[in-house]
């Protein structure tokens, strides 16, 4: 009887933050659903980034052949990665949340089984991550068509790409998650995105710009994304790319813990 009554209430095993599991689940549910848009996805993606590589890199290099010792179709093929990214994760993280949570509630379903929303967060930022890595060797591809020389280090621009994504994913939620109507992004994107897109040494080098402006430059992620990526392609510099690199981990693991604070106050508080 003894015996039965332990067997009966055996402890069940504690569950642990990030369980593998629920992030299996919630990556899952993404690779399923992403099957069937795919195409669509993968083209507004990659396409945009490709025309601004093509108009850049053949309009302005028709009167400059080259730029800080880079043939400017290379300047610009290695930059407009950054591009890529921001396009790749930011823009579908803000809109895809968006969506989820106040139209299709995607996340009340999801939170409904054994998955809390840290992990919900973390494996929504690890999806979209996964995805930019890949889009992001799309310039680089193009580029190579156009002249640009292949080098071990290009292997490196999915996983540059995919921790650059990892940040702005985990951006994209959080301002979703602060988001009271879809409209607001407006705000975000030209109030804030644009700015730091323009300004992330993609189509020209910081270094002709006011002093002020450039260290304002190395506090964006997009410009950090593109040195990353230009000196994986021609050759590391050594310690400014450790800090480079140190930048991006920090920019995503803050951006992490904002956005699962503010889906947390969404969607359960």
């Amino acid at each position: 009887m003894a015996t039965a009554t332990a067997t009966a209430v055996a402890p069940r095993r504690r569950l642990h933050r990030l369980e593998p599991a629920a992030l299996q689940g919630v990556l899952m549910r993404e690779i399923v659903n992403f099957s069937s848009f795919w195409r669509s996805s993968t083209f507004s993606s990659t396409v945009d980034p490709t025309i601004y590589l093509l108009a850049f890199g053949f309009g302005f290099g028709s009167l400059v052949s080259h730029v800080a010792g880079y043939r400017y179709i290379d300047f610009v093929g290695t930059g407009i990665v950054a591009t890529t990214v921001l396009f790749s994760a930011a823009f579908t993280s803000m809109y895809s949340t968006f969506i989820k949570y106040s139209f299709q509630h995607t996340y009340d379903a999801i939170l409904a089984a054994p998955v809390d929303t840290e992990e919900l967060v973390t494996g929504e930022g690890l999806w979209v991550a996964a995805r930019t890595g890949v889009y992001a060797c799309v310039p680089l591809l193009v580029a190579m068509v156009f002249g640009l020389n292949a080098s071990w280090g290009m292997l490196l621009v999915p996983f540059i790409g995919g921790l650059s994504g990892l940040g702005w994913a985990n951006f994209g939620i959080f301002v979703a998650a602060k988001a009271q109507r879809i409209e607001s992004f407006s705000y975000w994107q030209s109030g804030l995105l644009t700015p730091l897109f323009l300004v992330a040494g993609t189509f020209f080098p910081l270094s002709g710009l006011p002093e002020w402006a450039q260290v304002a430059g190395n506090f964006n992620p997009l410009f950090h994304c593109v040195e990353l990526v230009r000196h994986a392609v021609f050759g590391f510099e050594g310690w400014v790319d450790v800090w480079h690199l140190a930048f991006l981990v920090v920019f995503a693991l803050i951006m992490w813990r904002l956005a699962i604070r503010y889906m947390e106050r969404k969607l359960i508080l």
